[in-house]
């Protein structure tokens, strides 16, 4: 075993004294050392419930044969987090928690480790550790928020932001505001929509990484904490098969995990994520891999934001083994955590309503959620939530209006100098340039909330919220701060969107571009003091992944 290189021998006597100082058994230095990374806080409403869900890990690993060990792993709640200073640290925490976990489980030779996660940068950051490490992993993602109730409707925590455009435009009123904000979101879970958390818990699912059923099964539920015990002792099995990471997520993995992403119409943050996971594991993804399995995807799961459905539909019409089973005839045969192919347990799917899991010939779309655009405004990539766009905004023309800063766009929203016809163009967010790349699901959710969704794109090199919806660009590459031609764009400049043909073009001469662009002068990136300062200098661009570069 791995953790013999602290137990075992004459030299380790020091190592066991103080392994017994725990409490650890001398017949539990027999057994797998399991380390049970949580992100257990009362900061975010996705992990409140983790305390009760790591009682069953820890059963689960007994029962197993496994001696379980727990440490902790920072996270940040991103809605929290939104629209301020703190949003910048967000991206970048997930580097932090991949290099925590590294430490840790390095450090005290586990044989095998359980990953307790759930939300936006947490799942991916302890996936990319679980890659690097490559030791037998099993992760339990903690499950969905319940969705809240308004006067008799379904609301969810989009519905807040969306609130505060309203409020702002004389459609609601700042009492109904008070009280919707009380039931937006009504307790213990990952915000209930299709959002960057929710789809990191299906992109896990597919990937191999967790039992069936993990991804979708509700916080507090019975069922998820049976989860919990079956991944505590499963994570055992997998230390006596030598089951690691590389081997579940292979290539083929991958390709499968996006084509779920595309079906679910899931976050725009994926096209971070799953690359930087393929990165860790050792598999080259450019993100032009999104946009071929996008093409040949037809998106299957109308959920929010862009359609009607929250993640407890979804689990209650067959979850991600129901997504699957519509794939069997093109999804890649992979192992996976639970002892059966990614195709066995496919087979193994029910999709017991139609309408929230669809049959390919009767999908919401004929493609997937996510489109690459490229052109003279990207010409390195861009995303865009295809699936959440309106067909009379998949093309558009219009008008820059620009601002440096999240800031300032959202202030001159929220003063009505937004007008129909705009394209907003935020830069200087991007992963060196913000730095940390943050989302700006203000901004987005004021415009819609003030009717401007049908009549305003919106483009920045920084990226969107999950729960984004509407003609929103993000993720220009290169970034302004890297002298991308978004840093040349002017108010008033044209700006041509085509969706249908993954185009998206600043309307000047190529002579115009260059000359600006000969013109361009680097600026310091708003965060010069702490780590930020040292992630600016080190990050890649966002069509990498926003990885960190070793040297």
């Amino acid at each position: 075993m791995r953790s013999d290189r602290i137990k075992k021998g004459l030299e380790r006597a020091p190592h066991r004294s103080l392994l017994f100082a725990t409490g650890i058994t001398r017949s539990g230095l027999d057994l797998p050392m399991i380390g049970v990374a949580t992100s257990f806080t009362d900061l975010i409403p996705g992990h409140i419930g983790m305390r009760d869900l790591e009682r069953f890990i820890e059963k689960g690993v007994h029962s197993g044969g496994g001696w379980p060990l727990f440490f902790g792993v920072p996270g940040i709640c991103d809605g929290i987090a939104m629209g301020h200073r703190g949003m910048h640290y967000s991206l970048p925490s997930r580097e932090l928690i991949a290099d925590i976990i590294e430490s840790v489980a390095t450090a005290h030779a586990f044989d095998g480790l359980v990953l307790l996660t759930n939300c936006d940068k947490i799942t991916p950051g302890m996936l990319m550790a679980a890659a690097r490490l490559d030791i037998p992993t099993i992760v339990v993602t903690a499950g969905a928020m319940h969705s809240g109730r308004f006067r008799g409707d379904r609301v969810n925590l989009i519905s807040a932001f969306e609130a505060v455009g309203k409020v702002r435009n004389g459609q609601m009123s700042e009492r109904d505001l008070a009280e919707l904000e009380t039931c937006a979101c009504p307790g213990p879970g990952s915000c209930q929509g299709m959002f960057t958390a929710n789809t990191m818990s299906c992109v896990t699912e597919s990937l191999g990484m967790s039992l069936p059923g993990c991804a979708t099964a509700l916080a507090v539920s019975g069922e998820k904490r049976r989860i919990a015990f079956e991944s505590g002792k499963r994570i055992v099995g997998l230390v006596k098969e030598d089951v690691t990471p590389r081997k579940v997520m292979t290539k083929n993995a991958f390709e499968n995990a996006i084509r779920v992403d595309m079906a679910l119409g899931g976050s725009t943050n994926t096209s971070l994520h799953i690359p930087a996971l393929a990165h860790e594991a050792g598999i080259e993804l450019p993100i032009a891999e999104f946009d071929r399995v996008s093409r040949e995807t037809p998106h299957l799961c109308n959920m929010l934001p862009g359609g009607p459905h929250y993640m407890e539909d979804l689990d209650a019409a067959g979850g991600i083994p129901g997504v699957l089973s519509r794939f069997v005839k093109v999804l890649k045969d992979s192992p996976t955590v639970s002892g059966k192919s990614i195709l066995e347990n496919a087979k193994a799917g029910i999709v017991r309503n139609d309408d929230v899991i669809r049959p390919l010939d009767k999908a919401y779309h004929k493609e997937g959620g996510i489109a690459v655009l490229s052109g003279s405004l990207a010409p390195h990539g861009s995303v865009v939530k295809q699936t959440a766009v309106s067909d009379k905004m998949m093309r558009f023309e219009g008008t820059a209006i620009v601002f440096d800063s999240e800031e300032d766009a959202m202030k001159a929203i929220m003063d009505g100098k937004i007008k129909a016809g705009h394209v907003i163009v935020i830069r200087y967010e991007g992963p060196k340039g913000g730095p940390g790349m943050r989302e700006m699901l203000s901004p987005t959710s004021a415009i819609m909330g003030m009717g401007l969704g049908e009549s305003v794109v919106l483009v920045t090199d920084g990226r969107f919220s999950g729960g984004t919806k509407g003609p929103c660009i993000g993720h220009v590459s290169p970034e302004a701060a890297e002298g991308g031609p978004i840093a040349i764009v002017r108010d008033g400049d044209g700006i041509i969107l085509d969706v249908p043909n993954r185009k998206l073009e600043l309307k000047l001469s190529a002579d115009e571009i260059k000359k600006r662009l000969a013109a361009w002068k680097p600026r310091e990136p708003k965060i010069t003091t702490g780590w930020l300062a040292r992630y600016a200098r080190q990050v890649t661009s966002a069509n990498t992944g926003a990885v960190l570069k070793v040297s």
